[in-house]
């Protein structure tokens, strides 16, 4: 009796045993899902950003030429104003009083002139006669003369007075916006140099931005205008957007105007200046922006996106997803990163499909179920 009981029991453990391994067996774990892309070939257009400020078509500081108190302010600050409209007056009674002195100079001078004149009149036909001697007549034509050149001295006076009294009347040198003036009604201001300007006037019909770039880039610049025979060629104006300070491109482009005539010993970089028009008025001098332009043009270029490259300090790594779904590390070599892109120079061809890693446990070589993720290759040149 006990024996078979102990007969049924390891029978029907055999059983259990065999049925559990059969299920292990069949039992087979999930792949994980990984992302892949397609890496792309494309000619690709480069562009590059340069942080810069706006300046007006033309920023003339407003000086004082004359010495004395402000009487007067003829406009409203941050308005627009025409070229000649006055701005400021300033106490004119000093310079009147000038002018009044050198008006009776001149008169003297005149009288005196008219006096030397009479005086050589009469003595030259004296003289001619033998009446006078010559020495009368030298003496009669050198106070003619120095009676001349005493009326030039003080008409030349009275123009100087009279110009510094229509200094003291300041006007607008050019249209544009004014500021907000350093000075007030009863302050002192002195001549040019000795002082603060008093305000500045920004025409801003075309606006200036500037810019510095590299010397290296400057070099690769400047010898796509040189020929083999060392001739500068004749290229097209670069187009230049502007993009502002949140994030929008402004709508109208620009041009690049000038280069600086040397670079910075001191930042090894090259001022730079382009043009924009500036109809609207919405551009203002002081203004941060960047500067883009296409600097490269890239052909037959391999794209894939940056989250599907792994950077190990200097080593750059993919996985390539083969026909069986299984991963393989590969090493590749990195271009330039364009927009949300990498260019990829060695290592990988157009068509091959690679995997954005999102778990760092994935081993080489592990089956995985692909799931293909949409990028925008094209946003690189937009």
């Amino acid at each position: 009796m006990q024996h078979s009981l102990l007969c049924r029991g390891i029978a029907i453990f055999f059983l259990v045993f065999t049925a559990c391994k059969e299920e292990k067996k069949t039992v087979a774990l999930p792949q994980p899902e990984v992302k892949v892309v397609t890496a792309v070939q494309r000619t690709l257009p480069v562009y590059t950003e340069y942080v810069g400020q706006t300046l007006g078509e033309a920023d003339i500081e407003i000086q004082s030429r004359v010495d004395g108190w402000i009487t007067g302010i003829y406009f409203k600050e941050g308005d627009r104003v025409a070229q000649g409209q006055l701005l400021y007056t300033i106490d004119d009674l000093p310079i009147q009083n000038r002018v009044d002195q050198a008006e009776a100079r001149l008169a003297q001078a005149n009288t005196q002139k008219v006096r030397t004149k009479s005086e050589l009149d009469r003595v030259e036909p004296l003289a001619a006669m033998k009446a006078l001697s010559q020495r009368d007549l030298d003496a009669a034509l050198a106070n003619y003369k120095a009676s001349s050149s005493e009326v030039d001295a003080a008409a030349a006076a009275l123009r100087n007075a009279r110009l510094e009294l229509d200094y003291s009347r300041i006007k607008a040198p050019i249209s544009g916006i004014i500021g907000i003036s350093k000075k007030l009604v009863g302050d002192y201001v002195g001549r040019m140099n000795t002082g603060a300007p008093l305000n500045t006037i920004s025409s801003t019909k075309d606006i200036r931005v500037r810019f510095s770039i590299s010397e290296d880039e400057y070099l690769k610049f400047a010898r796509r205008e040189i020929n083999k025979d060392h001739k500068i060629l004749e290229v097209e104006p670069i187009s230049v957007q502007l993009i502002l300070s949140d994030g929008s491109l402004y709508e109208l482009p620009g041009t690049i105007h000038l280069a600086n005539r040397q670079v910075d010993a001191a930042t090894g970089s090259l001022l730079i200046q382009a043009v924009f028009p500036n109809p609207s008025g919405l551009l203002r001098p002081g203004q941060y922006v960047k500067a883009r332009f296409q600097t490269e043009l890239l052909k037959e270029a391999v794209l894939v996106p940056q989250q599907a490259v792994n950077q190990m300090q200097n080593v750059y790594q993919v996985f390539v997803v083969g026909a069986d779904n299984t991963l393989a590390p590969r090493l590749v070599k990195t271009g330039k990163r364009v927009g949300s892109n990498w260019v990829i120079t060695e290592g990988l061809k157009s068509g091959e499909r690679i995997a954005v890693m999102g778990n760092a446990m994935l081993k080489p070589g592990t089956p995985v179920k692909t799931a293909e993720m949409n990028w925008n290759y094209d946003s690189t040149s937009r």
